[in-house]
């Protein structure tokens, strides 16, 4: 198993993400590893390119970005140059993002017996027919898998009170301060950027990762198990943080394992 680290995030213990599958599973032999991109043998410039392309034109439409702008193609050299540059407002095609990673991996490394997970600050998410419009997600179970330290803040909707509140304050007119008075007032209830309980957080994720590699399904329908896919942060917060780690039935084929 790779990990691939993200440095623009401090609160994200790597060393202790890795540690934890070894604890579950102790034949697993993992390493961390930078941001794929740093090694990357492309020029700079033509990299930024395929990064700009993953970029979503609109929540709203499939239509791909086939044709970058200039200021959008120098926006993805800069994060590459930066890896501690921050990144907010954009939204990627997760499938196309993890096409590029794939192509940025060691080619004697892209066997069934490699695992690769890579964090990356970047939210993407994925196009529903059903409902018309991309979902942002926390991660991706694909080849490599992508986890994503901003879709943990922004894909799991917060409590319902949170957004009614919300509402309630826009149609006083008043909008000055009101995000942060409402972080403050649900304090706890959601995962933060910045949160203490990232890495415990994202050791889950890991499983998912490791459980979909070894067998082809990440997910668990219990909500007390560290595999649930959970869509709400509270849901998060339950499946992460509360006992116990793994239902009944992962806990045996861990064990068996």
């Amino acid at each position: 198993m790779h990990i691939y680290r993200e440095p623009s995030v401090t609160n994200l213990n790597f060393d202790e993400l890795a540690s934890y599958p070894e604890e579950k599973i102790p034949f697993v032999e993992i390493t961390t590893r930078g941001p794929p991109e740093a090694n990357q043998e492309l020029e700079t410039g033509r990299l930024a390119e395929k990064f700009a392309r993953t970029k979503v034109k609109s929540v709203e439409s499939p239509e791909k970005n086939s044709n970058p702008l200039y200021g959008e193609i120098k926006y993805e050299e800069g994060l590459i140059e930066n890896p501690s540059k921050d990144v907010s407002g954009v939204m990627y095609d997760g499938h196309l993002l993890s096409r590029i990673y794939h192509r940025l991996l060691p080619e004697e490394e892209t066997d069934a017996s490699h695992l690769h997970i890579i964090f990356t600050k970047r939210l993407f998410g994925t196009w529903g027919e059903k409902g018309g419009r991309y979902h942002a997600r926390v991660s991706l179970y694909s080849y490599p898998t992508l986890i994503s330290t901003s879709g943990i803040v922004e894909a799991p909707a917060k409590p319902k009170e949170f957004y009614r509140e919300k509402r309630q304050l826009a149609s006083l007119g008043d909008t000055g301060g009101t995000i942060e008075r409402l972080k403050e007032k649900f304090e706890g209830r959601f995962i933060d950027y910045d949160d203490e309980r990232l890495t415990e957080v994202m050791k889950g994720y890991v499983m998912q990762a490791l459980f979909y590699h070894l067998r082809s399904d990440p997910f668990c329908e219990k909500e007390c198990c560290r595999l649930y896919n959970a869509h709400w942060q509270e849901e998060v917060i339950r499946a992460q943080l509360d006992p116990p780690e793994f239902c009944e039935k992962h806990r045996k084929i861990l064990e068996e394992l």
